[in-house]
């Protein structure tokens, strides 16, 4: 037994095992006994839970209340207006995650659906999940590993396991056992579950199967992680809008109902204003305005490369403050490149290095096979003109000797009459005669320290007795070397990132690389990305056998005040951890990454962000959000418009609370005047789902601020309406409320109540259409803003207007709503009057700008 951690499934891999394989009728057994090899996949939601959570928001709770109300007391009309605006705002929902859940299983690929094994002697080709603790795996280059296997033989054998670790080469594999406690990235006898065999062959025995597996032990962690069904930022403050809004409508209803009861009001009437007070007091467009706003953030999103799969991570993805990302594949290229060449004649290093390697590489189609070091070799020969085919044509191979573990090297003898050799620096240097050892060095040196992978290149001429092609000869000594110099290789920062985590530290979020990668090798990224620079600088090494040298001498220091923004050796329950201690400092935290072993991060984040060409099927799943091309920069494009719709939402709430503490303004001061009810609940209703309504719907969607990325991130705890925006919402409130009980008192001194209420509604209702306009920004008028900016909003208002218009004048329409007949001189002293909100509101933000530059950024302005 060598793994302490799994004595049970090495003890069931050895019961009844032989060198032959299982015989098909244990295979059976022990298929019956340990299950099918497959990891348990989530179902995700069903259909019937997307619309169901569609409904459990408070403000839904709220309409539902209200319409509810409306039903008992026989206002039938109102009712069925309510209620189809709770069905139509939850069918937007549904339909919205729906469709990126569909989105999302277009992407599913199968990652080993067969396994060659041997049963009963000779290699049978079986399910993958039919594999059995016990089985001989055989497998060569190209396969993906069935299942955790300890390696019982090795022929040149490399796997990519950087979807499990992180680690970005390949690492090979030997049949001699490592210590028992080494870290999973360093098991070099054991192959895994779900990575690729990138070279060579081999036989291993399976140890573990399904959930047993590493990858199963990483599902199983992602199961006991946060489900990430928190309320989001966006959420709670509506929640607090919610409850604000319950608490002033059943206080109003109270006093109103209390004064008209004292007053000896009939008791019918008094219920009838209380009814309107509840209408007014409940913005029926809000619900609609949120979910509309969210489903064009996705829309925009999914322009951007980002594909949303929960419409609740529109919001959440603007108020991200520390993204937390892998490396391998997300930050880098996730494949290995030529960095750096250190030598005195560079294209004659290349030109041997190419000659050195077994691996094939398509300049053409940009395609390789075979050692992943090997192919970046030969793309960087093939871009100083030195091509592989050409190379094999000219100068045919006699013979070689394969890289071995313990020489940690390989070499090539052409017809050329060289011998080519490539290999660790340790390995060339004691065989190279006339080298400059301490230039050597120290070129070593350098290249190491800064995380790349130092090969070392050398030739030397054949004897003519060494220049045999005979197969069974000897191959050539690897002695008397003439070392041309050293190749530094890496996987590289993609371009787009380093550029882009500038601009996110600009924009106030910080980046933090959580990486399984060697410390050294996370040290020379996070330098090259500019993470080093950042005032918490310093690698921390979550994998305490692994000490980094290269560590901030502070990191220590600087953990006590806040984590670490690079980890290396990290496991996937570290990275939990790691998120987790961002959240309890009440950071709003995004997790990227497209390795399986991401993917219980990715769920334990506020928003996953998932890899679309390169994650695997398992991350895709856990992430809230997937980059349909992998690019780290479409992140922060997520995040800008995550910030537009927020400040979208915030702008049209204000101006809905602003119409409906206008409209409860009129109720209160026409009861406590003694005046009559100047609007009846179906009028209410009306002007609050078409009037304000439509016009809010519009103001979502605003273009988003250019300047919204200037400003640093929301704080999670402000609110939705801070101070700021009450007293924005309370001054036009009083100044609608005023106009509107005004307008109405002089019209019920010169028409009859009817006619008095068709003429208040048309003040009110022209006046809420006139100021959307002004509604857009806080600081600049509607004509610097841009007219044409959003046309949608111009279209609402004139086409609300010819509504408006048409509903008093048409007879029908009048007589359904209670209207009284409303001549074309009292229209035009409306539309006059109805321009005074809006003039007003213009005018204080030009005299405000004297007092104060403007600083409207997207709803982000200082508070």
């Amino acid at each position: 037994m060598e793994e302490n951690e799994e004595p049970a499934a090495d003890a069931r891999a050895a019961e009844g095992s032989s060198p032959t394989g299982l015989s098909a009728a244990e295979a059976q057994r022990r298929l019956a006994e340990h299950g099918r090899n497959e990891l348990e996949r989530g179902r995700g939601r069903p259909a019937w839970r997307l619309l169901v959570d569609q409904f459990l928001s408070p403000v839904i709770g709220l309409l539902t209340a209200a319409c509810v109300i409306a039903a008992v007391l026989g206002e039938v009309a109102d009712a069925i207006a309510i209620a189809a605006i709770v069905v139509l705002i939850g069918l937007i929902g549904f339909f919205q995650e729906y469709r990126a859940e569909r989105a999302l299983l277009a992407l599913r690929t199968l990652t080993a659906p067969r396994a060659r094994v041997l049963r009963d002697g000779h290699l049978a080709l079986v399910p993958a999940a039919e594999v059995v603790p016990g089985d001989i795996l055989s497998f060569e280059a190209g396969d993906i590993v069935a299942a955790d296997a300890r390696v019982l033989e090795a022929h040149d054998l490399t796997t990519n396991e950087a979807p499990l670790t992180g680690e970005s080469q390949p690492v090979r594999k030997q049949a001699e056992p490592v210590a028992a406690d080494a870290p999973l990235a360093e098991r070099f006898d054991r192959v895994f579950m779900g990575t690729a065999v990138v070279d060579g062959a081999g036989l291993a025995e399976v140890v573990a199967t399904g959930m047993a597996t590493e990858f199963g032990k990483i599902a199983a962690l992602l199961a006991e992680a946060s489900e990430g069904d928190d309320e989001t930022p966006l959420e709670r403050r509506l929640a607090q809008v919610s409850r604000v809004l319950i608490l002033i409508c059943l206080g109003i209803v109270a006093v109103i109902a209390a004064i008209g009861l004292l007053r000896g009001d009939p008791w019918l009437d008094v219920l009838m204003m209380a009814v309107s007070l509840a209408v007014a007091a409940v913005p029926e467009g809000l619900p609609a305005v949120v979910t509309i706003a969210l489903a064009i953030g996705v829309q925009r999103m999914a322009k951007r490369r980002v594909l949303i799969r929960r419409l609740k991570a529109v919001e959440t993805l603007g108020c991200v403050t520390v993204i937390c990302t892998d490396k391998t594949g997300t930050l880098t290229a996730g494949v290995m490149q030529v960095r750096e060449l250190w030598g005195a004649d560079q294209a004659r290093l290349l030109d041997a290095a190419a000659a050195c390697c077994d691996a094939d590489y398509d300049a053409e189609k940009d395609e390789g096979v075979g050692d992943p070091t090997e192919v970046a070799i030969l793309r960087a020969a093939a871009a100083r003109g030195i091509r592989r085919p050409e190379l094999e044509e000219a100068r045919p191979r006699l013979r070689e000797r394969p890289f071995d573990a313990d020489r940690k090297r390989m070499s090539i003898a052409r017809a050329d009459g060289r011998l080519y050799v490539k290999g660790a620096v340790e390995s060339l240097l004691p065989l190279a005669v006339g080298a400059d050892v301490a230039a050597i060095e120290r070129a070593n040196d350098d290249l190491a320290s800064r995380g790349l992978r130092v090969l070392a290149v050398a030739v030397r001429d054949l004897r003519p007795d060494e220049r045999s092609d005979d197969p069974e000869a000897e191959p050539p000594a690897e002695a008397d070397l003439e070392l041309l110099g050293l190749i530094g290789l890496a996987d590289p920062p993609r371009p787009e990132v380093i550029d882009a985590i500038a601009r996110a530290h600009a924009a106030g979020i910080e980046t933090v690389m959580i990486t399984g990668d060697h410390p050294r090798t996370a040290h020379a990224i996070a330098r090259e990305l500019g993470l080093l620079e950042r005032p918490l600088a310093g690698v921390h090494t979550d994998d305490a056998a692994s000490a980094d040298s290269d560590a901030d001498a502070d990191a220590e220091e600087n953990k006590k005040k806040a984590p670490p923004l690079v980890h290396a050796r990290a496991t996937p329950a570290e990275k939990i951890a790691i998120i987790r201690e961002w959240r309890d400092r009440g950071a709003i935290v995004a997790m990227t990454g497209d390795g399986i072993n991401d993917a219980p991060a990715l769920r334990e984040a506020h928003v996953g962000i998932a890899m679309g060409e390169t994650g695997t099927e398992v991350t895709r799943e856990a992430g809230d959000v997937v980059l349909t091309e992998d690019n780290f920069a479409d992140i922060l494009e997520g995040v800008r418009e995550g910030r537009g719709v927020f400040a979208n939402i915030r702008k049209s709430l204000v101006y809905l609370l602003a119409g409906n503490t206008g409209e409860l303004g009129v109720m209160l001061s026409a009861s406590l005047l003694g005046l009559p009810i100047p609007f009846l609940p179906l009028q209410i209703l009306w002007i609050n789902l078409a009037t304000d309504g439509l016009p809010a719907l519009a103001l979502v969607m605003d273009p988003t601020d250019p300047a919204v990325m200037d400003a640093p991130p929301r704080d999670p705890a402000e609110p939705i309406l801070g101070r700021r925006e009450w007293r924005q919402i309370a001054l036009i409130g009083l100044l609608d409320g005023g106009l509107v009980v005004a307008a109405f008192a002089w019209a019920l001194g010169h028409r009859d109540l009817e006619s008095a209420r068709a003429f208040a509604f048309c003040v009110l209702v022209l006046g809420e259409l006139f100021r959307a306009l002004a509604a857009r920004s806080r600081t600049r008028t509607f004509w610097e803003v841009g007219v044409l900016s959003n046309r949608r909003l111009i279209a609402v208002i004139v086409a609300s207007l010819i509504v408006q218009l048409g509903l008093l004048h048409w007879p029908v329409s009048a007589s359904f709503f209670g209207f009284g007949h409303l001549s074309s001189a009292d229209t035009l002293i409306a539309l006059g009057l109805a321009l005074v909100p809006v003039s007003v509101l213009e005018i204080l933000k030009l005299v405000a700008r004297r007092l104060r530059p403007p600083a409207d950024a997207g709803g982000s302005e200082p508070r």
